[in-house]
């Protein structure tokens, strides 16, 4: 029995064939799990009052995860956090986003409208005009927070740096952007 097999233009030893397809087979799990870490260290923090920058830092930083967040008025005793990244959301003064390598928008937004169950967030808001759902936004909701505050959570792909990567997002709106 020949350990060679003909695979597209040439013959190649069947180990070499079998330990690049485990190679991408363990690539693409690699994958997956990293983007898993991903969606749930978003549900576990991103919704968090008590996160701050250093936390951020601390939880996202080691990670390898892409991420952006401020607080510019802490709900605990936290000292405000400013935007370091992208600019400010008008009409926000809370950010918390991750981002990761691949196309997992559909399960990025299951996992984010649990974390908002599960945080007990499922009352309704409107979404403010200036928060544009695109064609590849999965997720575009607003949740009160309490009656003065509500969170929007964007959840989509977009190209990133190393291409198609898929980001999940909560922002807190001021005061005077919550309708009654």
């Amino acid at each position: 029995m020949s350990l060679t097999k003909t695979y597209r233009s040439g013959t190649y030893p069947l180990a070499l064939i079998l330990s690049l397809s485990l190679a991408d087979l363990a690539h693409a799990r690699s994958t997956h799990t990293f983007a898993n870490l991903g969606m749930q260290s978003f549900a576990t923090h991103c919704f968090s009052p008590f996160l701050t920058r250093q936390k951020a830092v601390d939880v996202f930083g080691v990670t390898g995860f892409a991420y952006d967040f401020y607080d510019l008025d802490p709900f605990s005793s936290a000292a405000p956090s400013p935007a370091e990244g992208r600019k400010v959301t008008v009409g926000t003064d809370r950010r918390c986003e991750i981002s990761f390598d691949g196309t997992h928008g559909l399960q990025a937004a299951d996992v984010a409208i649990a974390a908002l169950k599960s945080e007990g967030l499922d009352t309704h808001a409107d979404v403010p005009a200036h928060f544009i759902r695109t064609a590849d936004t999965t997720l575009l909701a607003a949740r009160r927070l309490n009656p003065r505050r509500v969170a929007v959570v964007h959840v989509g792909t977009r190209v990133g740096e190393n291409g198609i990567e898929t980001f999940m997002s909560v922002e807190r709106l001021l005061p005077e952007q919550v309708e009654g």
